[in-house]
């Protein structure tokens, strides 16, 4: 299916990126936030993100313009109507996304494909409150979007082929590499990173080791460009501990339950760089 509009619901950290990217790649694209604040934030976002890349050299102020004119934001699901592609990047609790997709799917022209950005929770469970779910799919991007390179497309067993070539074909178009999963809660990345950064947050809780000193043994002992705590600041303490939780909940293993230190500071509003303290101060 060809693609010209692309849609995308919630413009924070990676709801932002996704727009960015979008815009950049020529498309024009609709963003929708719940609130005139919260359109505000995102915007301003988007225009920061673009105005350090012109100071950086990746783009030039023309160019910019033109990425800034290609969007369009709105308060409205209605809006999205025209679309060819939806990415959902709302917060990650499914109830609040289950009722996202029957909205889209109400909204939206009957051949739109509607992606979730989501980090942990089954496809198939927002598929399952649509009238199309041979055309939901999973697109998960990797924070800072503009940056990462990796996209997760994610086959459900309700979806059509037609519709993971579409996306996978977006995913290129917007210069990601995409990699192809099955249908699970984590998918591939989460699977593999979530128990690495509880066991960092343990080994605090423990006093195995300071934050400052895990850190510098993953950075130095293993190459990692970052600590696991640097990260777990960067994705956001918060989103981490509900990612943990549908994992565990999904698949019952002690290496997903969220660490009480984690609780805690999620309860606390200690979430990291975007709160302005987590395990490190900014």
């Amino acid at each position: 299916m060809a693609i010209t509009q692309v849609g995308v619901v919630g413009c924070g950290l990676m709801g932002s990126g996704i727009a960015e990217v979008a815009a950049r790649s020529g498309y024009a694209t609709v963003v929708r936030e719940v609130s005139a604040e919260l359109v505000t934030k995102g915007r301003g976002r988007i225009e920061k993100s673009t105005a350090t890349a012109v100071e950086k050299g990746k783009l030039t102020a023309a160019q910019r313009q033109e990425i800034l004119g290609r969007m369009r934001f709105t308060t409205a699901v209605e809006d999205l109507a025209g679309c060819d592609v939806v990415v959902e990047a709302a917060t990650e609790n499914p109830a609040l996304k289950k009722e996202l997709f029957a909205a889209l799917d109400r909204a939206c022209k009957p051949e739109t494909i509607l992606a979730s950005n989501t980090s942990s929770i089954p496809i198939i469970e927002l598929a399952a409150v649509t009238r199309r779910p041979e055309q939901v799919v999973g697109l998960h991007f990797f924070n800072p979007v503009p940056v990462m390179k990796l996209v997760e497309v994610v086959k459900t067993i309700r979806v059509g082929e037609a519709a993971i070539a579409t996306a996978r074909a977006f995913a290129e178009s917007l210069g990601k590499r995409p990699i192809l999963a099955k249908d699970r809660a984590g998918f591939v990345v989460n699977v593999l990173l979530v128990p690495y950064l509880l066991e960092a947050v343990r080994l605090v809780e423990q006093g195995v080791a300071s934050p400052e000193d895990i850190d510098e043994g993953m950075r130095l002992g293993c190459g990692y460009p970052m600590g696991p705590l640097q990260l777990l600041d960067f994705v956001g303490i918060d989103t981490t501990f509900y990612i943990a939780e549908i994992l565990f909940e999904e698949f019952k293993n002690p290496h997903y339950a969220p660490p009480t230190l984690l609780r805690q500071m999620t309860i606390a509003g200690l979430h990291g760089r975007k709160s302005g303290k987590g395990f490190y101060s900014y």
